[in-house]
């Protein structure tokens, strides 16, 4: 997978596995989702009015509206550090998001649950496709923002 692939992904809300598995077979994530997503960057990056993004996408202005809010998430995962502030971004988008549907059920909090599996299978998949162990990422993992580091270290995790 690319890097279109990977905002395709997370702006449409696909694992990024199922997305893998359908490239190459399916046009539809071959071409059209990447291509929606280049407009979709391109249109926040340079701040195109709403109707003109919803023109090139052929799309409402409503659903154009909740796919820009979708691209400033997924290039906040995509575009992290490493991955694991990609997991650590993308875990904090899917609370973020169960806190304001409510989390006060048992379904909500399974759902959660669900949500952060799925972001722990996708930090897989990007560690496996890039020949990286969980383990190089294990300080990136466990920083606390409440506690001073020393200088460098969060260096670039060690390479086998």
């Amino acid at each position: 997978m690319e890097r279109i692939h990977f905002l395709a992904a997370e702006i449409f809300s696909y694992s990024y596995a199922n997305y893998d598995d359908h490239l190459g077979i399916n046009e539809r994530f071959d071409t059209l989702m990447p291509h929606d997503a280049e407009i979709l960057e391109t249109a926040l990056k340079e701040e195109w009015p709403i109707e003109k993004v919803a023109q090139e996408l052929d799309a409402s202005t409503e659903t154009t509206r909740k796919l820009l809010f979708s691209v400033k998430g997924a290039l906040e995962v995509v575009d992290a550090e490493n991955p694991a502030e990609s997991f650590r971004n993308a875990v904090r988008q899917s609370i973020e998001v169960a806190l304001k549907d409510g989390l006060d059920t048992t379904e909500a909090i399974e759902s959660l649950v669900t949500q952060i599996c799925y972001r722990a299978a996708n930090l897989g998949l990007v560690l496996d496709k890039k020949g990286h162990h969980l383990s190089q990422y294990s300080r990136h993992l466990r920083k606390d923002p409440e506690t001073e580091y020393y200088e460098g270290y969060f260096e670039e995790p060690f390479e086998e």
